[in-house]
């Protein structure tokens, strides 16, 4: 783990791993910087090195403004970064954030994103839990489904939407006329004449698409909208945790 061996040395092992637990660490009777200096001298940094590395992690996670204020003041983005630059003081190769944007509006929620982009691109090892299916989208190398305690499934973003049937190409026209040349043109497809809209089984493949353009070329008909639907990880966990229903979830990610 992390380039030691657990059995012959598990207090390096306990080094390298740092923890950003779903509810906050930040003490808010004392100030950013505080809580930083705090955690340096449990780390047992020399005071002057303890302060330097304070000041570093302040100013690339831009907490500057909450160095000198109580943490209890600080907005809830800004605490959840106070919160992570706790843990990197120890300089931990392989971190643990357990639903790190739960709460967080949506600016605040991508740059958390960024932050943990830039540690992964600094060849940190992330560990991520959250319930935010687009946020595992969004930066897990692999990503594992946990249903009732137990792993459903594990795998790439695409490995595991290919394990979902259920893509389609969503074709759309506005004129009646073009609508029933193409029903005759294409096979195997779902109709609804209300809505003059054609959807026929696709795995959006470019092969595909063009099969099917090729065909409406051929009869003469051009549709005035063409959408692909490929399974996302909503479909995913909702197909591999049907059968429960009554138990909570989540999505694991493990972005490296």
């Amino acid at each position: 783990v992390g380039g030691h061996d657990l059995a012959a040395d598990p207090q390096a092992v306990r080094a390298s791993i740092g923890v950003t637990g779903q509810f906050s660490a930040v003490d808010g009777l004392i100030t950013g910087e505080e809580n930083m200096l705090l955690m340096a001298d449990l780390h047992h940094l020399p005071r002057g090195e303890g302060r330097r590395v304070a000041a570093e992690l302040l100013e690339r996670l831009d907490l500057t403004e909450a160095a000198k204020k109580p943490a209890s003041t600080c907005s809830g983005g800004m605490r959840r970064r106070l919160d992570i630059a706790m843990t990197l003081v120890g300089r931990p190769r392989i971190i643990f954030l357990d639903e790190p944007t739960t709460g967080l509006d949506p600016r605040s929620r991508h740059n958390m994103w960024a932050l943990i982009r830039e540690l992964v691109a600094g060849g940190v090892t992330v560990f991520l839990t959250t319930q935010y299916l687009e946020e595992a989208d969004e930066l897990a190398d692999r990503i594992a489904v946990l249903s009732g305690g137990r792993i459903a499934a594990e795998g790439s973003s695409d490995e595991l939407k290919r394990l979902i049937p259920g893509g389609h190409v969503r074709l759309r026209f506005t004129d009646p006329t073009a609508y029933r040349f193409a029903v005759l043109a294409l096979h195997d497809v779902t109709r609804d004449d209300r809505a003059l809209t054609l959807q026929l089984p696709s795995d959006g493949s470019q092969r595909e698409l063009r099969a099917v353009l090729d065909r409406l070329d051929s009869a003469g008909v051009e549709a005035d909208e063409l959408t692909v639907h490929t399974p996302d990880l909503d479909d995913v966990f909702f197909a591999l945790t049907a059968d429960r229903t009554d138990a909570p979830h989540q999505a694991m990610e493990n972005a490296r």
